[in-house]
């Protein structure tokens, strides 16, 4: 989860607490979040609630992270993509202000995502006057959601509290800043029956993550916590919307999807991720085309400098990849999708440039290992690598990824088995 830095209403930074999020070794499928766990954690995350602020939430709401199987920066150029909501979540404990109360129109944020695991951070703005770089850090994310809200016609956005907790990474490219705005939204969605369907709310998030934090996200994240379901990925055409729902059986065909988090923090609001997307913009615009959605795959790329031409490449196979992909799952081939997962990061590696030492480390290890497949995953320069592996191999994988990082004089990474999940909703 990152953001912007200097702003005048300030958040204590949210980083991960022992045991939410970083594990030495990688977790087994019955280790990761269930729905009885997460009622657990509802129950833990409105106790405490009360203990902050007086008095019981309204509810709690959940939205899950999320991994991308393939479909790597075609997001924001009306593309494909392929996510899956993962076992991992954003949780939000939630009270409207009364209007009887002091200062009915001001919004208090504290999240258990502190260093000790005991200390909140904190974060308090006014509704009236909201404005991009006006709370800084973590609570950027659900004052964003505030801001695009109080801005749609017929929408009186009250003031409120709320608790944040969550068991996403990082910085590692599994989207833990949208799964905060998921929940946040769904929220609030609820508690003042907005009537806004899942679409329309992955498009308020990303406006708040566009104007509000400042960075130049795509919808695919947002989608994917949204949209998610249990044993499937989400089939998505980022141009209109459309969303279908993949089988993606990886215990019946003995496979799981193992997380290697570099450790190697990104942020979308840095340069690169907005220079990628400016270059797309520019090829599109020199192909007569109004994004790379309507150019072809074999186009002729002979007009376009080198690396504008490299970058539009990317897009272009990337999007006939994901269309393979799908193919494949639908015919019950899932270890068929190793090869295709592989061209990805060769793609994301060779023509984005958007991958880092420590992810190719992690992939090349992986794969040499007995990996089915593996690529880097998410925005890139850092963040995660995702391998397709057997699933009694996970263990020996993550083992040797370690080892490598070690020779390597990398920071140890991350490791932990993922299954796809349900989207955001509410736990209690």
């Amino acid at each position: 989860m990152t953001g912007p830095h200097t702003h005048q209403q300030t958040a204590s930074p949210a980083t991960v607490r022992p045991g939410a999020g970083r594990h030495a070794g990688p977790q087994i499928p019955g280790d990761q979040d269930t729905g009885g766990q997460d009622a657990v954690r509802a129950g833990q995350l409105a106790a405490r609630f009360a203990e902050v602020y007086g008095h019981a939430p309204d509810g709690v709401w959940r939205a899950p992270g999320r991994v991308n199987l393939i479909g790597e920066h075609t997001d924001y150029n009306d593309g494909f993509v392929l996510p899956f909501a993962i076992d991992r979540s954003a949780m939000v404990a939630v009270r409207l202000r009364r209007a009887s109360e002091p200062d009915p129109e001001a919004v208090e944020l504290a999240s258990t995502y502190a260093p000790d695991g005991h200390r909140l951070s904190r974060a308090r703005f006014r509704i009236p006057g909201l404005a991009p770089g006006a709370v800084a850090d973590w609570g950027a994310y659900p004052a964003g959601v505030v801001h695009v809200l109080a801005g749609l016609d017929d929408v009186q956005v009250p003031g409120f509290e709320l608790l944040l907790d969550s068991t996403v990474p990082v910085g590692a490219g599994l989207s833990s800043s949208h799964a905060v705005e998921v929940a946040t939204i769904v929220a609030l969605n609820d508690l003042l029956d907005l009537g806004l369907d899942r679409p329309g709310m992955a498009r308020l998030t990303q406006r708040a993550e566009n104007e509000f934090v400042g960075a130049p996200t795509g919808i695919m994240d947002q989608s994917a916590s949204l949209m998610g379901r249990a044993g499937a990925a989400l089939f998505l055409d980022c141009r209109s919307l459309a969303a279908e729902t993949v089988p993606l059986p990886l215990a019946e065909h003995g496979l799981a999807v193992l997380v290697i988090d570099t450790r190697v923090a990104h942020s979308h609001a840095d340069g690169g991720y907005g220079a990628r997307r400016a270059s797309c913009e520019a090829g599109a615009a020199a192909l007569g085309a109004a994004s790379l959605r309507e150019v072809p795959t074999g186009a002729d790329l002979s007009a376009l400098d080198a690396v504008t031409a490299r970058r539009v490449r990317h897009v272009l196979t990337e999007n006939a990849r994901v269309l393979a992909t799908v193919a494949r799952l639908r015919a019950g081939d899932v270890a068929g999708i190793g090869e295709l997962l592989v061209a990805s990061h060769a793609s994301l590696r060779e023509d984005y440039e958007v991958s880092c030492p420590e992810l190719d480390l992690a992939v090349d290890t992986a794969l040499a290992a007995g990996a089915v497949g593996a690529r880097m995953t998410g925005g890139g320069f850092g963040g995660s690598a995702i391998a397709l592996v057997a699933a009694g191999e996970a263990g020996r994988t993550a083992a040797a990824v370690t080892e490598a990082f070690a020779r390597a004089g990398h920071r140890a990474p991350s490791t932990f088995v993922v299954a796809p999940g349900e989207g955001a909703g509410r736990v209690r």
